[in-house]
């Protein structure tokens, strides 16, 4: 069953202006820079860069630019993206010689507005020989209110071919973001804490389920932080963590192999042949710690929210 997208009703949303640039689009809050969604000549759609309170760079500039003092590990993390190591045995995570790939197919929709602007894409999930295996329909929409500046990010998947689809079980994804250097719990700058909705603090949140994870940390001498909140809609709900301490930050529903250490396959998740899944989660990019940022009452906030019709 689809999901309809949650939107949030409040009284002090932003201007949210959409612009559409060579490949990319332009996300303005109240007249200034945001993010830019990529989408041309990518291996996924990507959100970069992502400016958070104040400005704050919130995620890693590497691969697509080169700053001081970043690792230059993992260039699939580019800084916001969904995507899956195993679609019917397809890498979409990676970006090796045999990855595939995240391929747009069309621009739905481009929609600015007073309370939130959205952009809706199809995209076709693509073997490194050609051979669609899957495909989504996505949905991100942005706003702000006086707690902080909002993304919400609805997939809905679906097999292609003819035939289903079973998204493997692998730590390899899925609804990922890279955070900026400074707020990662280790490294030569790392500065920073993880905090899951169980209690549960830093290293040993990663593999765990909690209904949201909040990683904060220092930006440009203010603590800042990223909260991902995973809807209770969403199967498997709540989701397991791929949340590690060098600053990958991902919701994953499907690695319980890696995560749980059981049997091999036990994390699979099959959508039949003409069926579909649908998983929502919400960024809230804050100021200070967990606490500050009263993470657990915008989640609360967050799933009492009345469905789209």
């Amino acid at each position: 069953m689809t999901v309809p997208l949650v939107c949030l009703t409040l009284s002090t949303l932003a201007d949210v202006e959409i612009r559409k640039l060579d490949g990319k689009l332009r996300v303005e809050l109240d007249g200034k820079l945001f993010t830019e969604y990529h989408f041309k000549a990518v291996s996924r759609p990507y959100l970069y860069p992502i400016l958070g309170p104040s400005g704050a760079k919130m995620t890693r500039d590497w691969p697509m630019a080169e700053s001081p003092n970043e690792e230059r590990d993992h260039p699939h993390h580019r800084s916001l993206w969904f995507a899956h190591g195993d679609a019917n045995g397809v890498d979409l995570w990676s970006e090796g010689e045999k990855a595939g790939k995240t391929v747009q197919k069309e621009l739905v929709e481009i929609k600015s507005g007073k309370n939130q602007g959205v952009i809706r894409a199809r995209n076709e999930w693509i073997a490194k020989d050609g051979k669609v295996v899957g495909s989504d329909d996505t949905t991100i929409t942005f706003h702000k209110t006086s707690a902080g500046r909002f993304i919400d990010y609805s997939v809905t998947i679906r097999p292609a071919g003819g035939e289903s689809l079973v998204l493997g079980d692998t730590k390899e994804g899925t609804m990922a973001i890279r955070l900026a250097e400074t707020m990662r719990l280790k490294g030569k700058v790392g500065k920073g804490h993880i905090v899951n909705s169980e209690g549960v603090r830093d290293g040993n949140t990663w593999g765990k389920r909690a209904a949201w994870v909040d990683y904060f940390g220092p930006v440009n001498e203010q603590t800042v932080g990223v909260a991902i909140f995973d809807h209770p809609s969403n199967p498997r709900h709540p989701t397991w963590w791929h949340v590690r301490d060098y600053g990958l930050f991902a919701a994953n529903p499907f690695g319980l192999h890696d995560f749980e250490k059981q049997p091999p396959g036990a994390g699979k998740f099959t959508i039949d042949k003409g069926g579909k899944a649908t998983f929502q989660y919400r960024f809230y990019f804050h100021e200070g710690d967990v606490t500050q940022a009263r993470v657990a009452e915008e989640y609360k906030r967050y799933t009492n929210q009345k469905a789209a019709p």
